[in-house]
């Protein structure tokens, strides 16, 4: 099961030619990840601070389908897609809304991001139970 968040492109975003700069999807998937948390009643910010944990990428791919653009409605569709002791695998879709026009919906990229749960100094640690039963309950959803 996925959780969407909606954004709006923003000029900043786009690049020379009015399409959105290849990073920014990164940049996307992290928005999607937090929000995911946040949907299951819990926040990254907690997670750092209170269970100190960090959760650096240490894999990120992403295939671009059709380019987005500035003003462009986008959604972020995102899921936990593996959970493994201290690693985690999120898979991400970046649509764009179907429009007033009569535009469909579409894909415009789609990709994963691959973490490890870490102490400040990076030695693995588990994800705290009630994060990782948060994320196993969206997974059996699906």
């Amino acid at each position: 099961m996925s959780v969407t968040t909606e954004v709006r492109v923003r000029y900043a975003e786009t690049d020379q030619m009015g399409i959105v700069y290849y990073a920014n999807y990164l940049v996307w998937f992290e928005i999607g990840r937090v929000e995911l948390l946040r949907s299951l009643g819990l926040a990254y910010s907690q997670l750092e601070t209170e269970h100190e944990c960090i959760l650096p990428v240490i894999e990120a791919s992403c295939r671009y389908r059709s380019p987005a653009r500035y003003d462009d409605e986008i959604q972020i569709e995102t899921r936990p897609a593996l959970l493994r002791g201290s690693v985690i695998k999120f898979a991400y879709q970046i649509w764009r809304k179907a429009t007033p026009k009569g535009e469909e919906r579409k894909l415009l990229a789609e990709g994963e991001t691959v973490h490890v749960v870490c102490d400040d100094q990076l030695n693995k640690k588990p994800l705290p139970e009630k994060y990782a039963a948060a994320l196993r309950a969206l997974m059996a959803a699906e």
